[in-house]
Formats: C-alpha cells, sequence, structure tokens
C-alpha cells in the first residue's frame, strides 16, 4: 500500500529569513534529502537552512494533493499554530 505525505519545511535564507514550503510526496526521506542537496523546488535552493517541521500521512495521491493545495491557503500564522499544535500533541504523547 503506497502511503503519500504532505510536509512543511521551514527555509532559512542566508538574509536570516524565515519562509515555509509545502509539498507532497509518497517518500518523504527522499525528498527532504532532495531539498536539502538543491535537487528539490526552485523555492528551497541555496537556501541556509531547511528543516522539516511538519508533516501528515494520507491514504491517496488525490487526499495528498487536497491538503497541500489547502495548507497553501494558509496564512504564515496558520502554519505556524498547525505546527505548534502537532508538536505539543506529540510531546503529550511521550
Amino acid at each position: 500500500m503506497v502511503v503519500y505525505y504532505v510536509y512543511i519545511l521551514e527555509v532559512i535564507a542566508k538574509n536570516g529569513k524565515k519562509m515555509f514550503y509545502t509539498g507532497y510526496t509518497n517518500n518523504l526521506y527522499r525528498r527532504w534529502k532532495e531539498h536539502r542537496n538543491g535537487k528539490g523546488a526552485k523555492f528551497c535552493r541555496g537556501e541556509k537552512s531547511i528543516k522539516l517541521r511538519h508533516f501528515e500521512i494520507l491514504s491517496s495521491r488525490k487526499e495528498a494533493m487536497n491538503r497541500e493545495l489547502k495548507i497553501k491557503s494558509f496564512t504564515k500564522q496558520q502554519k505556524r499554530d498547525l505546527i505548534t499544535h502537532v508538536n505539543i500533541n506529540s510531546n503529550q504523547l511521550t
């Protein structure tokens, strides 16, 4: 069974500006490595720091694409809230 991931990367540019990149993939580790090695989206190429901040697992490509579009429509603050909310809940489980 193939699963898909929707993810948010925190990208810190050389000028120190913090931005978020949202994407989807069927292989999260491979895709993250591509971004880190400058082979991912142009948005991330040549940047100072790229960190995986959030991901969700979905059961179909269509669901992943729809969720990606939804997250891309979020404001920067809504993306921060999503990342923080998930991290808080994860910390409570450990």
